[in-house]
Protein backbone atom coordinates (compact mmCIF):
# COMPACT_ATOMS: atom_id res chain seq x y z
CA UNK A 1 0.00 0.00 0.00
CA UNK A 2 1.69 3.20 -1.21
CA UNK A 3 1.78 6.55 1.66
CA UNK A 4 -1.27 8.40 -0.15
CA UNK A 5 -3.52 5.58 0.31
CA UNK A 6 -2.94 4.10 3.43
CA UNK A 7 -5.58 4.53 6.08
CA UNK A 8 -4.46 6.48 9.36
CA UNK A 9 -6.06 4.19 12.13
CA UNK A 10 -6.88 5.81 16.11
CA UNK A 11 -6.73 3.14 19.01
CA UNK A 12 -7.45 4.87 22.00
CA UNK A 13 -6.19 2.65 24.35
CA UNK A 14 -3.55 1.13 22.17
CA UNK A 15 -0.67 0.35 24.80
CA UNK A 16 -3.30 -1.85 26.87
CA UNK A 17 -3.95 -5.67 26.23
CA UNK A 18 -5.84 -5.70 22.96
CA UNK A 19 -5.12 -2.38 22.23
CA UNK A 20 -1.47 -3.27 21.16
CA UNK A 21 -2.27 -6.49 19.04
CA UNK A 22 -4.57 -4.38 17.51
CA UNK A 23 -1.85 -2.21 16.85
CA UNK A 24 0.82 -4.45 15.83
CA UNK A 25 -2.02 -6.30 13.06
CA UNK A 26 -3.17 -3.39 12.11
CA UNK A 27 0.32 -1.65 11.26
CA UNK A 28 1.37 -5.06 9.43
CA UNK A 29 -2.05 -4.74 7.27
CA UNK A 30 -0.29 -1.59 5.87
CA UNK A 31 -2.19 1.04 7.51
CA UNK A 32 -0.66 4.38 9.60
CA UNK A 33 -1.61 3.86 13.36
CA UNK A 34 -1.84 6.54 16.29
CA UNK A 35 -1.65 4.53 19.48
CA UNK A 36 -3.46 6.80 22.49
CA UNK A 37 -3.40 5.70 25.76
CA UNK A 38 -3.34 7.41 29.43
CA UNK A 39 -0.89 4.42 30.83
CA UNK A 40 -3.01 3.86 33.78
CA UNK A 41 -3.46 0.21 32.98
CA UNK A 42 -1.61 0.23 29.33
CA UNK A 43 2.24 0.18 29.24
CA UNK A 44 5.21 0.81 26.72
CA UNK A 45 6.59 -2.50 27.40
CA UNK A 46 3.59 -3.31 25.08
CA UNK A 47 4.22 -1.42 22.06
CA UNK A 48 7.98 -0.57 22.25
CA UNK A 49 8.76 -2.93 19.50
CA UNK A 50 6.61 -0.84 17.30
CA UNK A 51 7.84 2.60 18.21
CA UNK A 52 10.58 2.15 15.51
CA UNK A 53 8.20 1.87 12.83
CA UNK A 54 7.50 5.40 10.93
CA UNK A 55 4.48 4.97 10.20
CA UNK A 56 3.66 4.09 14.06
CA UNK A 57 2.80 7.18 16.27
CA UNK A 58 2.33 7.06 20.53
CA UNK A 59 0.05 9.54 22.08
CA UNK A 60 -0.29 10.24 25.86
CA UNK A 61 -3.65 11.41 26.05
CA UNK A 62 -6.70 11.00 27.71
CA UNK A 63 -10.22 10.30 25.88
CA UNK A 64 -12.19 12.15 28.80
CA UNK A 65 -10.29 15.52 27.69
CA UNK A 66 -11.44 16.30 23.58
CA UNK A 67 -8.48 15.25 21.09
CA UNK A 68 -8.39 17.18 17.34
CA UNK A 69 -6.82 15.07 15.24
CA UNK A 70 -7.11 13.83 11.04
CA UNK A 71 -8.14 9.80 10.94
CA UNK A 72 -10.21 7.87 8.55
CA UNK A 73 -10.80 5.26 11.43
CA UNK A 74 -11.28 4.86 15.97
CA UNK A 75 -11.20 1.75 17.67
CA UNK A 76 -12.36 2.85 20.79
CA UNK A 77 -10.82 0.46 23.32
CA UNK A 78 -9.89 2.92 26.68
CA UNK A 79 -11.06 1.90 29.18
CA UNK A 80 -9.89 -0.06 32.35
CA UNK A 81 -11.17 -3.80 32.14
CA UNK A 82 -10.59 -5.89 35.01
CA UNK A 83 -12.44 -5.35 37.95
CA UNK A 84 -9.31 -4.51 40.88
CA UNK A 85 -8.52 -1.72 37.82
CA UNK A 86 -11.96 -0.31 36.84
CA UNK A 87 -12.83 -0.45 40.78
CA UNK A 88 -9.75 1.53 41.58
CA UNK A 89 -11.02 4.87 40.98
CA UNK A 90 -14.96 3.84 39.63
CA UNK A 91 -15.90 7.54 39.03
CA UNK A 92 -12.99 7.99 36.54
CA UNK A 93 -13.89 4.68 34.76
CA UNK A 94 -17.32 5.67 34.22
CA UNK A 95 -16.00 9.13 32.88
CA UNK A 96 -13.99 6.89 30.17
CA UNK A 97 -16.32 5.17 28.90
CA UNK A 98 -19.19 7.74 29.04
CA UNK A 99 -17.06 11.15 28.22
CA UNK A 100 -14.63 8.72 26.36
CA UNK A 101 -17.83 7.78 23.94
CA UNK A 102 -18.84 11.08 23.66
CA UNK A 103 -15.34 12.96 22.42
CA UNK A 104 -14.59 9.68 20.21
CA UNK A 105 -18.42 9.88 18.39
CA UNK A 106 -17.55 13.53 18.26
CA UNK A 107 -13.98 13.19 16.72
CA UNK A 108 -15.47 10.71 13.98
CA UNK A 109 -18.42 12.75 13.22
CA UNK A 110 -16.20 15.55 11.99
CA UNK A 111 -13.65 13.80 10.22
CA UNK A 112 -16.94 11.62 8.66
CA UNK A 113 -15.00 8.65 9.80
CA UNK A 114 -15.85 4.81 10.79
CA UNK A 115 -15.89 4.15 14.73
CA UNK A 116 -15.83 0.91 16.78
CA UNK A 117 -16.95 0.43 20.49
CA UNK A 118 -15.44 -2.22 22.48
CA UNK A 119 -18.29 -2.93 24.10
CA UNK A 120 -18.33 -5.76 26.78
CA UNK A 121 -20.20 -9.20 28.23
CA UNK A 122 -20.53 -7.40 31.65
CA UNK A 123 -23.63 -5.39 29.62
CA UNK A 124 -25.46 -8.26 29.97
CA UNK A 125 -24.77 -8.42 34.06
CA UNK A 126 -25.71 -11.75 35.90
CA UNK A 127 -27.64 -13.01 32.99
CA UNK A 128 -30.76 -14.28 33.10
CA UNK A 129 -30.76 -15.74 29.72
CA UNK A 130 -27.82 -18.07 28.85
CA UNK A 131 -25.84 -18.20 26.36
CA UNK A 132 -26.34 -14.54 26.12
CA UNK A 133 -27.57 -13.29 22.24
CA UNK A 134 -27.64 -10.25 21.41
CA UNK A 135 -31.06 -9.05 21.96
CA UNK A 136 -30.79 -9.28 25.47
CA UNK A 137 -31.39 -6.16 27.68
CA UNK A 138 -29.08 -7.76 30.59
CA UNK A 139 -29.68 -8.23 34.58
CA UNK A 140 -27.52 -5.51 35.40
CA UNK A 141 -27.23 -4.09 39.08
CA UNK A 142 -26.79 -0.37 38.48
CA UNK A 143 -25.69 0.95 41.92
CA UNK A 144 -23.35 -1.97 42.93
CA UNK A 145 -19.01 -2.07 43.22
CA UNK A 146 -19.47 -3.32 39.51
CA UNK A 147 -21.52 -1.00 38.13
CA UNK A 148 -19.01 1.83 37.28
CA UNK A 149 -17.89 -0.53 34.26
CA UNK A 150 -21.02 -2.22 33.31
CA UNK A 151 -23.33 0.64 33.39
CA UNK A 152 -20.75 3.19 31.77
CA UNK A 153 -20.55 0.46 28.68
CA UNK A 154 -23.75 0.53 28.61
CA UNK A 155 -24.08 4.32 28.48
CA UNK A 156 -21.50 4.17 26.10
CA UNK A 157 -23.94 1.71 23.76
CA UNK A 158 -26.27 4.16 24.28
CA UNK A 159 -24.42 7.28 22.91
CA UNK A 160 -23.37 5.02 19.47
CA UNK A 161 -26.83 4.57 18.71
CA UNK A 162 -27.86 8.23 19.51
CA UNK A 163 -25.14 9.25 17.56
CA UNK A 164 -26.13 7.02 14.50
CA UNK A 165 -29.39 8.19 14.58
CA UNK A 166 -29.24 11.64 14.82
CA UNK A 167 -26.15 12.24 13.15
CA UNK A 168 -25.97 9.02 10.62
CA UNK A 169 -22.45 8.15 11.96
CA UNK A 170 -20.92 4.93 10.68
CA UNK A 171 -20.28 3.28 14.10
CA UNK A 172 -19.65 -0.76 14.89
CA UNK A 173 -20.47 -2.09 18.02
CA UNK A 174 -18.59 -5.51 19.48
CA UNK A 175 -19.27 -6.71 22.64
CA UNK A 176 -16.14 -8.73 24.13
CA UNK A 177 -16.33 -11.66 25.96
CA UNK A 178 -13.42 -13.04 28.05
CA UNK A 179 -10.26 -12.78 26.40
CA UNK A 180 -6.50 -13.67 27.14
CA UNK A 181 -3.44 -14.31 25.74
CA UNK A 182 0.18 -12.48 25.55
CA UNK A 183 0.08 -8.88 26.76
CA UNK A 184 -2.54 -8.75 29.27
CA UNK A 185 -1.36 -7.41 32.29
CA UNK A 186 0.13 -9.31 35.21
CA UNK A 187 -1.83 -7.97 38.32
CA UNK A 188 -5.10 -7.21 36.79
CA UNK A 189 -7.03 -9.56 38.75
CA UNK A 190 -8.36 -11.73 36.29
CA UNK A 191 -8.47 -15.26 36.55
CA UNK A 192 -6.37 -16.11 33.82
CA UNK A 193 -3.61 -14.10 34.94
CA UNK A 194 -3.86 -14.47 38.62
CA UNK A 195 -3.87 -18.41 37.99
CA UNK A 196 -1.17 -18.68 35.54
CA UNK A 197 1.43 -16.33 38.08
CA UNK A 198 0.58 -18.46 41.06
CA UNK A 199 0.83 -21.43 39.46
CA UNK A 200 4.24 -20.21 38.19
CA UNK A 201 5.18 -19.18 41.34
CA UNK A 202 3.80 -21.98 42.88
CA UNK A 203 1.47 -20.31 44.82
CA UNK A 204 -1.89 -21.56 45.98
CA UNK A 205 -4.26 -20.75 43.41
CA UNK A 206 -7.48 -18.81 44.72
CA UNK A 207 -10.93 -19.78 43.54
CA UNK A 208 -13.37 -17.45 44.60
CA UNK A 209 -16.70 -18.95 45.76
CA UNK A 210 -16.75 -22.88 44.47
CA UNK A 211 -15.47 -22.59 41.18
CA UNK A 212 -18.68 -23.28 39.34
CA UNK A 213 -19.02 -20.16 37.50
CA UNK A 214 -18.46 -20.32 34.13
CA UNK A 215 -16.99 -18.64 31.70
CA UNK A 216 -15.58 -18.56 27.71
CA UNK A 217 -12.27 -17.77 27.04
CA UNK A 218 -11.10 -16.10 23.53
CA UNK A 219 -7.54 -16.11 22.12
CA UNK A 220 -6.55 -12.86 21.61
CA UNK A 221 -5.43 -13.33 18.01
CA UNK A 222 -9.19 -14.57 17.18
CA UNK A 223 -10.52 -11.20 19.02
CA UNK A 224 -8.43 -8.69 16.69
CA UNK A 225 -9.61 -10.64 13.98
CA UNK A 226 -13.46 -10.24 14.57
CA UNK A 227 -12.71 -6.11 15.47
CA UNK A 228 -11.03 -6.04 11.75
CA UNK A 229 -14.02 -7.46 10.34
CA UNK A 230 -16.38 -5.73 12.36
CA UNK A 231 -14.95 -2.84 10.68
CA UNK A 232 -14.64 -4.07 7.49
CA UNK A 233 -18.93 -4.23 6.75
CA UNK A 234 -20.54 -2.07 5.01
CA UNK A 235 -22.69 1.06 6.87
CA UNK A 236 -25.96 -1.19 7.51
CA UNK A 237 -24.17 -3.18 9.83
CA UNK A 238 -23.86 -1.08 13.16
CA UNK A 239 -23.75 -4.38 15.88
CA UNK A 240 -23.82 -5.28 18.41
CA UNK A 241 -22.30 -7.64 18.22
CA UNK A 242 -21.00 -10.82 20.20
CA UNK A 243 -17.21 -11.81 19.87
CA UNK A 244 -15.94 -14.63 22.48
CA UNK A 245 -15.17 -18.14 22.16
CA UNK A 246 -18.77 -20.45 23.04
CA UNK A 247 -16.81 -23.20 24.64
CA UNK A 248 -17.66 -23.12 28.30
CA UNK A 249 -15.51 -24.09 31.16
CA UNK A 250 -16.10 -23.67 34.95
CA UNK A 251 -13.07 -21.64 36.83
CA UNK A 252 -11.99 -24.50 38.54
CA UNK A 253 -11.78 -26.25 35.52
CA UNK A 254 -9.72 -23.29 34.23
CA UNK A 255 -7.45 -23.52 37.27
CA UNK A 256 -7.24 -27.44 36.91
CA UNK A 257 -6.14 -26.61 33.12
CA UNK A 258 -3.48 -24.29 33.86
CA UNK A 259 -1.99 -26.56 37.03
CA UNK A 260 -1.62 -28.88 34.71
CA UNK A 261 0.00 -27.41 31.77
CA UNK A 262 2.71 -25.77 34.05
CA UNK A 263 3.46 -28.90 35.87
CA UNK A 264 2.94 -26.92 39.00
CA UNK A 265 2.21 -27.92 42.77
CA UNK A 266 -0.07 -25.30 44.00
CA UNK A 267 -3.19 -26.05 45.54
CA UNK A 268 -6.27 -24.94 44.91
CA UNK A 269 -7.91 -22.77 47.61
CA UNK A 270 -11.79 -21.34 47.72
CA UNK A 271 -12.39 -17.92 49.07
CA UNK A 272 -15.94 -16.19 49.03
CA UNK A 273 -17.50 -14.68 46.27
CA UNK A 274 -17.27 -11.29 45.05
CA UNK A 275 -20.19 -9.20 44.95
CA UNK A 276 -22.33 -9.46 41.71
CA UNK A 277 -20.01 -11.65 40.06
CA UNK A 278 -22.00 -13.41 36.85
CA UNK A 279 -22.65 -17.10 37.46
CA UNK A 280 -22.97 -17.63 34.03
CA UNK A 281 -20.79 -16.48 30.71
CA UNK A 282 -21.33 -17.30 27.54
CA UNK A 283 -21.67 -15.98 24.10
CA UNK A 284 -24.05 -16.73 21.34
CA UNK A 285 -22.27 -15.98 18.31
CA UNK A 286 -24.53 -16.45 15.59
CA UNK A 287 -24.73 -13.49 14.81
CA UNK A 288 -20.81 -13.12 14.31
CA UNK A 289 -20.55 -16.14 12.27
CA UNK A 290 -23.16 -14.53 9.50
CA UNK A 291 -22.13 -10.86 9.31
CA UNK A 292 -18.80 -11.89 10.00
CA UNK A 293 -17.95 -14.84 9.06
CA UNK A 294 -15.97 -15.29 12.02
CA UNK A 295 -16.08 -18.23 14.45
CA UNK A 296 -12.74 -18.61 17.13
CA UNK A 297 -11.10 -21.96 16.16
CA UNK A 298 -7.62 -21.71 18.95
CA UNK A 299 -8.50 -24.16 21.51
CA UNK A 300 -8.16 -23.35 25.15
CA UNK A 301 -5.20 -25.37 26.04
CA UNK A 302 -3.45 -24.07 22.69
CA UNK A 303 -4.01 -20.22 23.88
CA UNK A 304 -3.15 -21.12 27.28
CA UNK A 305 0.60 -22.74 26.49
CA UNK A 306 1.56 -19.24 24.51
CA UNK A 307 0.13 -17.07 27.45
CA UNK A 308 1.43 -19.17 29.92
CA UNK A 309 4.91 -18.98 27.86
CA UNK A 310 4.70 -15.21 28.07
CA UNK A 311 3.87 -14.68 32.00
CA UNK A 312 6.86 -17.28 32.36
CA UNK A 313 9.23 -14.56 30.42
CA UNK A 314 7.78 -11.80 32.51
CA UNK A 315 8.60 -13.50 35.77
CA UNK A 316 12.57 -14.12 34.68
CA UNK A 317 12.63 -10.41 33.78
CA UNK A 318 11.26 -9.92 37.65
CA UNK A 319 7.89 -7.70 35.94
CA UNK A 320 5.60 -10.04 37.29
Amino acid sequence: MDNYHRKRILITGGAGFLGSHLCERLLKEGNDVVCLDNFFTGTKDNIIHLMDDHHFELLRHDVVNPLIIEVDEIYNLACPASPPHYQYNPIKTNKTSVMGAINMLGLAKRVKGKILQASTSEVYGDPAVHPQTEDYWGNVNPIGARSCYDEGKRCAETLFFDYYREHKLRIKVVRIFNTYGPNMHPHDGRVVSNFIIQALKGEDITIYGEGQQTRSFCYVDEMIDGFIRMMATDDSVTGPVNLGNPGEFTIKELAEKIVDITGSKSKLVYKPLPTDDPKQRQPDITLAKKTLGWEPVIKLEEGLVKTIAYFDDLIKEGRA
